[in-house]
């Protein structure tokens, strides 16, 4: 394993690990606001309680969307947990091990890193589950009054998530640096 960091270990591509660090930082930071402004769960109406945007504490058991809230308690860890810990391994691992990554590529697996990591830090230390606490009106696009209860680190990996598959499908041009004519 140390050898594996000691071959793949660049500057270019541990900067944007700051990026990862900054968002599990805010993350936990803004659920702990949330937790202490409103112990209980529900509307915080002295921070905001607008109609677009409400600042709304809620838990989630589950995952995305509280797909798999009805599954039975002795198998959410393993999915919720073990699954993502591993994932998250294996993109720590190809972060490191690729060199086909783009510098925007690098930036947006750091933020989805970043998010995962805030999100199962909640899953192992909050027995009552993940903080959510941002809610915005969706205005029923997409059968939706109100897009689903989300915190930062949802947010980053969404964000990331679609940066990395949009520069997948859109290639950046690498320009050659020029030699000086001799």
């Amino acid at each position: 394993m140390i050898k594996f960091f000691k071959e793949n270990f660049t500057k270019e591509k541990a900067l944007p690990l700051s990026l990862t660090a900054i968002i599990i930082l805010l993350d936990q930071v803004t659920k702990l606001i949330i937790v202490k402004i409103k112990p209980e769960l529900g509307l915080i109406k002295d921070v905001f309680d607008n109609g677009f945007l409400w600042i709304w504490h809620v838990r989630n058991k589950a995952i995305a969307f509280s797909i798999g809230e009805n599954l039975p308690e002795a198998v959410k860890p393993a999915l919720f947990i073990v699954v993502p810990i591993l994932v998250l391994c294996f993109l720590v691992w190809y972060f490191f091990k690729t060199n086909e990554f783009t510098t925007l590529q690098r930036w947006a697996a750091a933020g989805i890193i970043g998010g995962g990591l805030g999100n199962i830090a909640d899953r192992i230390f909050r027995p009552d589950g993940v903080v959510d606490f941002i809610s915005v009106n969706f205005y029923g696009f997409l059968g939706f009054d109100r897009w689903p209860t989300f915190n930062v680190a949802d947010s980053s990996v969404v964000v990331c998530c679609i940066l990395l598959l949009v520069s997948m499908f859109i290639p950046v041009k690498k320009t050659q640096k020029e030699t000086p004519n001799e």
